[in-house]
Formats: structure tokens, sequence, C-alpha cells
């Protein structure tokens, strides 16, 4: 009868490696595979030649291992995300591809890796890689504009004096309107304005893109105060299409990197901020809490109590987003079990 073997998976752009260990830790073999639809097949066969495989540990698989990851999980094989070892352990045992895939076996076997990693073939997903084009677009036109401006100083004084002071709108379309024949500089100012015309249409249809995916996944989360289509989109990209890995709201709030975490030792009890997580949505988090300052009459008499109390505008806006965590998890999973709505 064939016995369960537990494979571990170092990932590259062109070739994973992939090592299989028994459960009681014994190294079988490790062997190379290229990045392709056969190349996953392959390492697949291969593993299963030495026995059962239930459980793979593979690194980056929100990166280089999200192929290798569906094509394991149409296998019925469970996937565990694997971090890189850490530095103490690769001082003793060195640095090898083969030596890194079969400690994600071995993590996996000792229990040190348990999360569950993202799918990527549903709504999240889609949200991942329309934000993702839209940051670009905005970096570009903001780039643009930039450009735009440093060439105005260049061009003659009274083609200058004409546009200083316009809107940023006003200066573009001023700009697209300008004739042909007054020269580089204007000729450059005309196309910069044409490419941020442009890029501004992009941002228009992403926007209306990533607006569409929310309401058709989480119809209720655009409706909250602050969240906007950008950060609901951040933090639906977070949690993934498989939001039931996150067992409870404290482990969403440890994923968005706003979870306190304890730092005691002898007779100090304290806790100290947390510097991990996922930063965008640790951002997004802050931006939805700087809407409601604004904003939210609630949000604001919490801020009041809490000053009175002697608390400082920064710990106050962690707290905050912790609460905020709370509400959006509802939201992001609605499965969860319902909990006492929060004050802000």
């Amino acid at each position: 009868m064939a016995e369960d073997v537990i494979l571990g998976v170092d990932t590259h752009k062109d070739i994973h490696v992939a090592a299989v260990i028994t459960t009681l830790g014994a190294s079988l073999a490790h062997q190379e595979f290229p990045t392709t639809a056969v190349g996953y097949r392959q390492l697949i066969s291969w593993a299963k030649s030495f026995g059962i495989v239930r459980r793979a540990g593979i690194e980056c698989t929100g990166s280089y291992g999200v192929a290798l990851t569906r094509a394991l999980r149409r296998e019925h094989i469970d996937v565990i995300e694997i971090n890189q070892p850490d530095r103490a352990t690769r001082r003793k045992r060195g640095k090898t591809d083969a030596i890194d895939a079969d400690a994600a076996a071995r993590a996996v076997l000792s229990g040190r890796a348990t999360t569950i990693p993202k799918t990527a073939d549903g709504p999240a997903a889609d949200l991942r890689v329309l934000r993702l084009a839209k940051e670009s677009a905005v970096k570009a036109r903001t780039q643009a504009m930039n450009q735009l401006k440093a060439v105005l100083l260049a061009v003659e004084p009274d083609l200058r004096e004409l546009l200083t002071g316009l809107t940023n709108p006003a200066l573009v379309a001023t700009c697209v309107a300008l004739g042909e024949d007054r020269g580089e500089a204007v000729f450059t100012m005309r196309l910069l304005a044409r490419r941020i015309q442009n890029l501004g249409q992009e941002i228009k249809e992403l926007t209306r893109r990533m607006t569409a995916a929310v309401r058709s996944s989480r119809p209720q989360l655009l409706d909250l105060v602050g969240v906007g289509p950008d950060s609901a989109a951040v933090l639906l990209s977070a949690a993934g299409d498989n939001p039931d890995r996150l067992t409870d709201e404290a482990s969403f709030a440890a994923l968005c990197g706003v979870s306190p975490v304890e730092q005691s030792s002898g007779k100090t009890q304290r806790r100290r901020l947390n510097r991990g997580g996922h930063r965008q949505a640790d951002a997004a988090l802050y931006r939805i809490v700087q809407s409601r300052l604004r904003w939210d009459e609630r949000t604001q008499a919490y801020l009041q109590r809490r000053t009175a109390e002697g608390m400082s505008r920064r710990e106050i806006i962690r707290c905050l987003k912790r609460y905020v965590a709370r509400e959006l998890y509802r939201h992001i999973r609605p499965s969860a079990s319902p909990v006492t709505p929060s004050a802000v």
C-alpha cells in the first residue's frame, strides 16, 4: 500500500525545484521542472510516483507559484503557503534551491506552515489586476503632467503667461488645442496633453470596471462610510477569493497589519505596532479612517472622547483602523458569525 509523502517546491520564473519527503521526515528525492503546463504535469506525476501526495508546501503562491498552485488544487492536493526560511536556518544548512524545496516540505510536516494561500480565479483576482493597471495609469498621468509643466517653462513668455494659473484640466484642454506651427516645445506640450487625456479615459474605465466588480461580489461594501472602489478592491484582493481561510475578524486584522503585537517581558506588559501584514490593505484602512474623521459624526465623537481620555491622535487612528477592519470583515466574509457593531 502506498504511503503518504509531502511535496515541497521552491518556485522561480523559469523553473521550479521540487522535493519529496516521507511523513517521518526522510528525504526521498528532488528535481527541477520547467514552468509550463507540461512541466506542472510532470512535477505532479513525479511526486505521486513516491506515494500519495495530500499536502504540498509552495513558496510564492501569489506570484511565481500561482499556476502550480492551481494545478495542484485540481489534483485535490492541499497547498500550504511557505515563507522563505529564516536566516539562522540558512546559515546552518546553506542556500540552494533543493534545500529550500526540502525546507518547504518540512515546514508542512512540522506544522510550522499552516497558511492557506489565496485562490486566483475569481473577482478578487480580477480586482487585483484592474487595480494594478489603474495605479500604473495614475502614475503615468502624474508624470506626464509634471513633464508638461516643465516644458511650459521653456515656451515664449506670452504663451507661458496665457497658460500659467490655469487649472490642470483647463491647461490640458488648452494645450491640446494649440496650433502645430509654434515650435517643438508646443508640439511636445500638445503631445503630453493628449497623453494625459488618454490616460484619464483609461483611469475612468478602470474605475468603472472596479466599481462594477465590487458591486457584483460584495454589494454592501461600497455603501459603508469612507469605502470607495479603490479601497474596496485592495481589501478584497488581500482577502482573496477564498476569504473563508480567515478564521475570524482577528485574523483579517492581522492580515491587514492592524492587530497589536505582544511585546511583554518580566513585569513589563505592553504591545507594539504590527509592522507586518498587507501594507496596501493597511493603507486602505487608513484612508477609510481619514474619510470618517472628516465626514462621519460617530467617528468624530469617538475622536473627541478618546482625546479627552489622554490618547494621542496617532493612537486613536490605530484603534479606529482595528474597528474598521472588524466592520469590513463582516461584509468581506458574509458567512462569518456576526459580531457586535463597533461604535465607529
